[in-house]
């Protein structure tokens, strides 16, 4: 009787992981893979929408391609297509949650490639460990890096960690999801003021 109830709630995750979709944003005909993770459905790709003052990562079209665009806060509350918003805070909770918990979510939300490799410098190893995620759901978050500067002693602001690090803006304002690689190779978040950086990645939800 267990082995049954253990193939009947691997079935169970591998449906739940398996809800994909894709929605045509009616502005500009560009197309997002979209995922439902619990009861929310998300876009599994960052906006790519060409709003005023959004940027492709280097100023290269490839980057927005690849990351989707860049925008300000300000922006990003304004830049989901109708039907979509930009996510609060407290709406990324619930997917930490749906996932299986804050602690493990970013290892599991975050795509198979596209990752920095990290160095492991805790055990004086100095080993590569990818910073590469599981991917489990489809939601493939991906390190679009930022722009700005913080607390670094750059004068002028700049194009700052694609590949290691994925800003998301949220829409309460009062910062903003992180997720890099990190020396254990299981990426982590954080949430804070905004300390120089004025431009993000977006994830949308759907309403």
């Amino acid at each position: 009787m267990s082995k049954v109830i253990i193939l009947i709630a691997l079935f169970g995750v591998a449906v739940f992981a398996q809800q994909k979709g894709s929605f045509t944003d009616p502005r500009d005909k560009k197309t997002y893979k979209t995922v439902k993770i619990g009861e929310q459905t998300w876009m599994a790709e960052n906006l790519n929408y060409n709003a005023k003052g959004s940027k492709c990562y280097g100023n290269k079209p490839a980057n927005c391609d690849k990351y989707g665009r860049l925008y300000s806060w300000e922006t990003s509350k304004s830049a989901c297509p109708a039907g979509w918003h930009l996510p609060a805070r407290e709406e990324w909770n619930v997917l930490y949650d749906a996932v299986g918990g804050e602690d493990i979510a970013e290892k599991v939300l975050k795509s198979k490639s596209g990752w920095n490799d990290d160095t492991e410098f805790i055990s004086g190893s100095g080993r590569k460990i990818s910073g590469n995620g599981e991917d489990k759901f489809g939601f493939a978050m991906l390190p679009g890096g930022a722009y700005g500067s913080c607390g670094d002693g750059v004068s002028s602001y700049a194009f700052l960690f694609a590949g290691s690090c994925g800003f998301f803006s949220n829409s309460n304002g009062n910062g903003y999801l992180h997720v890099c690689s990190i020396s254990d190779g299981i990426s982590s978040y954080m949430s804070g003021k905004d300390c120089g950086y004025s431009l993000f990645s977006v994830r949308c939800l759907k309403d």
